[in-house]
């Protein structure tokens, strides 16, 4: 491919919705129809529309979702790009029917020997997602060495932003689950393991 035209595709580069391995009913009743019409159909797409409005003719025209999350200044771009990657990730995680509702081979290792065990580490991420103050993300991340890690992200910030990889986010923003729960965020976070695409997340370690 000539340079002129690698050029042109990157800096005519759009950010586009993911699509969906799963009905907008398929992960009822843990995420009802309404709530992913809400949040996938409403909430997401603003965030895709105002980031392809937002990044033309800036330093960040052409650069990847995760580029701009880890070096963009706090500010619109870097919102809007940080929520495009954070539901991307989150959507994208959840099947109505997993295959296993616990994590296998490499991922579950790391997890055993960082927390013990599988139900401790649910204990903690947990905890941590209901104890996050106000709105924001709980991710299980890996750092450069593999080692895995909790971590509490306000509003739309990403594990990116450390040099850690993503694997497993809970957005803990009412809107993710306010038409299902009310404020009974701990209900919420409960639920979601019976709905978590273990392959899905083994997949984002490599």
């Amino acid at each position: 491919m000539n340079t002129l035209l690698l050029s042109l595709i990157l800096t005519t580069m759009s950010y586009e919705m993911p699509k969906l391995p799963y009905e907008t009913n398929g992960l009822e009743p843990v995420i009802s129809q309404q709530t992913i019409e809400f949040h996938y159909g409403k909430h997401l797409q603003t965030y895709v529309t105002n980031l392809n409005n937002l990044v033309p003719g800036t330093e960040f025209e052409g650069k990847s979702l995760e580029a701009i999350v880890a070096s963009a200044p706090d500010g619109a771009i870097f919102n809007n790009a940080g929520q495009v990657l954070n539901h991307t990730l989150y959507f994208l995680q959840f099947s109505g029917k997993p295959k296993s509702h616990e994590p296998s081979g490499k991922l579950a290792e790391s997890i055993n020997k960082e927390w013990g065990s599988f139900e401790n580490f649910k204990k903690e991420f947990a905890a941590a997602a209901v104890g996050l103050f106000g709105s924001g993300w709980v991710w299980l991340s890996a750092d450069k060495s593999g080692k895995l890690h909790i971590t509490k992200e306000a509003n739309g910030s990403n594990p990116v932003r450390a040099g850690f990889k993503p694997l497993l986010g809970f957005d803990v923003w009412e809107h993710a689950y306010y038409l299902d729960y009310q404020n009974r965020r701990a209900d919420h976070i409960a639920a979601l393991w019976s709905i978590i695409d273990w392959d899905v997340v083994s997949k984002r370690v490599d």
